[in-house]
């Protein structure tokens, strides 16, 4: 039986440097990227014991991955802003109008230097 691969080495490559990228939010969330080999990249999210990860997202392509990455990154960044207020309640959206102009674009420039640590164009 022939097996089929479902990403190109080039891309292989591009997505490992895309996790490799946001390291940084492994340690915040309990999300964690895996090399799945001919597959591609698997996004493991929300791990509870002894059941394992509730959610698990496949990639092949590393913009998305990086997009995936990048939301995730930026909605963690806002909860531990919001976690322990009544901002929580609005949504990551709420929390993020509610942010200074400042704080706002500190936050949205982290894509940039983001992209940069992984080679993506945006």
């Amino acid at each position: 039986m022939e097996k089929k691969i479902y990403i190109t080495e080039e891309e292989r490559e591009k997505c490992q440097k895309v996790a490799e990228a946001f390291a940084e939010l492994y340690e915040m969330a309990d999300i964690v990227i895996v090399d799945v080999g001919r597959y591609g990249f698997v996004m493991l999210k929300y791990y509870t014991p002894p059941h394992g990860f509730e959610e698990d997202e496949t990639f092949t392509d590393s913009k998305a991955l990086f997009e995936a990455l990048w939301q995730e990154w930026l909605d963690m960044k806002l909860y531990l802003i919001a976690k322990g207020t009544p901002l929580l309640e609005k949504g990551y959206k709420g929390v993020f109008e509610s942010l200074s102009e400042e704080k706002q674009s500190e936050l949205i420039g982290r894509k940039t230097v983001f992209a940069r640590m992984a080679g993506i164009g945006l």
